[in-house]
């Protein structure tokens, strides 16, 4: 795809075959996208046929989607006081990977799990744990990011600082950096419907992380107020951030070349196309 100022995708479904995804997203005229590589409710990871995970590899080559984001199942919790739910989930994540290797996509998106029975700090060294145990696996093309969350009870990874800890003690290049997502980091806290709000949550990740592991923003508004620690995804612009916090958070020097995927609620044909033209006049395209 020529001249790409920014990398805009959506969430895409994978309906009917995972290559539609792919279709789905050139159809709205993305350069980026994220899918689910099965269902995301479902423990069993089924097989993706030969011939359609090559369709899939030459579609992306086709259409000059890049990057391809796998977003892991809500089911995996590194961070479960339950050793079978933890085994399960450690399966699953090698799993993920194992799909995203044979799709060809870049990167794992991952949340890395809650325990609200459990003090946060030994939460995270359970999830730390446990991605060392996937890391010593096998090698793997594709690389995982861990995802910043709302800040909801049991919650382990909704601060700059929580993501910095699991990453710095896991000890392992597979973990290539951080997705953040605006809904989540405003649900916890960091009010980027403020003008200095951008800046103070750019702040927090040049001091817990390096700038350059931002590898990817979940473009979403939201439902909830700030520090409401509840993740609700909100159309661009229709909830509480609004279209000029959004426009200072994805123009702000430390993350204005990060590719954009939205999550934004899909409840007619009309709300993809609808945000992602929202989101392309504050980039000025």
């Amino acid at each position: 795809m020529a001249d790409v100022k920014r990398r805009l995708g959506v969430h895409t479904s994978i309906a009917g075959g995972i290559h539609l995804s792919l279709e789905r997203a050139r159809e709205l005229g993305c350069s980026t996208i994220q899918i689910f590589s099965h269902n995301p409710r479902q423990w069993l990871a089924n097989e993706i046929p030969a011939g359609a995970s090559a369709q899939f590899r030459e579609l992306r080559r086709t259409y000059g989607i890049d990057p391809v984001y796998i977003h892991a199942s809500y089911l995996i919790n590194l961070a479960s006081l339950d050793s079978a739910i933890l085994e399960r989930s450690i399966q699953l994540l090698a799993r993920e990977l194992d799909l995203a290797d044979l799709l060809a996509a870049d990167y794992v998106v991952l949340h890395t799990g809650s325990a609200s029975q459990d003090n946060a700090r030994d939460a995270r060294r359970r999830a730390v744990g446990a991605l060392r145990v996937v890391a010593g696996t096998k090698a793997w093309k594709a690389k995982l990011l861990l995802e910043n969350t709302a800040g909801e009870r049991g919650d382990i990874s909704s601060r700059m600082e929580d993501l910095s800890e699991i990453i710095r003690e896991t000890e392992s290049a597979l973990i290539a950096g951080v997705c953040i997502d605006s809904c989540h980091a405003f649900a916890a806290g960091y009010d980027l419907s403020r003008e200095q709000g951008p800046a103070q949550l750019a702040d927090e990740v040049e001091r817990y992380l390096k700038a350059d592991s931002v590898k990817l923003i979940h473009l979403n508004d939201s439902k909830k107020g700030c520090n409401s620690h509840v993740d609700r995804h909100e159309h661009i612009g229709q909830g509480s951030i609004g279209i000029e916090g959004l426009k200072r958070f994805v123009n702000h020097p430390v993350f204005r070349n990060i590719p954009l995927v939205l999550e934004t609620p899909k409840k007619s044909e009309e709300d993809d196309p609808r945000n992602i033209k929202a989101v392309r006049e504050f980039l000025g395209e």
